[in-house]
């Protein structure tokens, strides 16, 4: 199957040709898919997406047009992906549906653990050799209730964590999986009323798009932790920021931001103007913020690329993909999107 891969990293590269074993002939560019790069596809039978790629309408559009039949996206968010427009197009989707899920959930963790313990201050403070400790009060998480929103492979897995470290871990979905040990189901706004920190696992679509906004955050406990390493768009960031000016959130983790595209993924240091927003939340010592990196460890990049391959594999052999379809109606065997599903 001759194919294009949008947006790949160098550490992507070793990973993929792995993975491949030149089954494939793929063309690996840099550039982001756009309505300016779509013609890098002419000749094609498949493109590989990722996230921050534009797979709009118009997109997809001229990708017919050149005569791609499939879209492969290394993620298991499909939400930057117009599914409709696809399927009138007769394009067929695949993701990675257990994509990173203890990359991920490690990744959750150790954004609270740096949090409650201030450790990007501390290590500011040692580098400078200042040693003073009166700032740096952290709390322990034995005995605390964690919330967990969405409890897919990830969410499950974040949970599994924070059991470990004797919390008390409750969870919410719109549909609960039948493996929630250690897990208590609770409504969502007994989720967050109850709990001192809350971790998004929830992928992103009209229900749940600011899940998080000042009604939601109205219900919880002063000085919660909330943590988002799901998809930005889930936090209405106007909303947190307000929270955060009066204390309502003690403490914010981030690995995605609602506005995050064109943004995250590239270097910006030197640009002369910069993201307000952004600029205003990482200004609060109790905001840490990393750029969309849980995912990235060779052992989830590896499971990426594997089953990014297998799903080429699969179609040049004519066959659905079975749990990683996520086209609407076009083929042979569909699996619908399930709603606990995790990013």
């Amino acid at each position: 199957m001759k194919v294009v891969a949008y947006s790949i990293k160098p550490f992507e590269k070793e990973f993929l040709a792995k993975a491949n074993q030149k089954k494939h002939d793929i063309t690996l560019i840099s550039n982001p898919l756009s309505a300016e790069t779509a013609a890098y596809a002419e000749g094609k039978e498949a493109v590989i997406v990722f996230i921050s790629d534009d797979v709009s309408a118009p997109v997809i559009n001229q990708l017919a047009d050149l005569g791609i039949k499939y879209i492969a996206t290394r993620s298991a968010s499909i939400d930057h992906i117009d599914k409709g427009a696809a399927a009138i197009r007769g394009i067929k989707i695949a993701n990675v549906p257990n994509c990173s899920p203890h990359a991920t959930a490690e990744h959750t963790v150790a954004l609270a653990l740096s949090l409650s313990r201030h450790l990007a201050r501390s290590e500011e403070y040692t580098h400078n050799f200042d040693f003073q400790i009166d700032e740096l009060i952290g709390f322990n998480f034995h005995g605390k209730t964690i919330g967990i929103v969405g409890l897919g492979n990830t969410g499950l897995a974040t949970a599994k964590i924070f059991n470990g470290m004797g919390c008390h871990v409750i969870g919410y979905d719109v549909v609960f999986p039948d493996d929630m040990i250690g897990i208590e189901p609770v409504t969502f706004e007994e989720l967050l009323q109850q709990s001192d920190v809350i971790s998004l696992h929830t992928p992103l679509n009209n229900e749940t798009k600011h899940i998080i906004n000042k009604s939601a955050i109205d219900q919880m406990r002063k000085g919660v932790m909330l943590l988002n390493t799901s998809r930005g768009g889930l936090i209405d960031t106007v909303d947190a920021l307000e929270a955060l000016q009066n204390s309502k959130i003690g403490y914010l983790g981030l690995d995605v931001y609602e506005y995050e595209k064109g943004l995250f993924f590239e270097d910006h240091e030197n640009d002369r103007i910069k993201d307000p927003l952004l600029e205003k939340l990482m200004s609060y010592p109790n905001v840490m913020i990393t750029p969309h990196q849980a995912f990235l460890t060779k052992e989830a990049l590896q499971q990426n690329a594997d089953q990014t391959i297998n799903n080429l594999d699969l179609w040049a052999s004519n066959k659905c993909v079975g749990d990683a379809c996520a086209c609407a109606k076009n083929c042979k065997t569909v699996q619908p999107e399930l709603p606990h599903q995790s990013t």
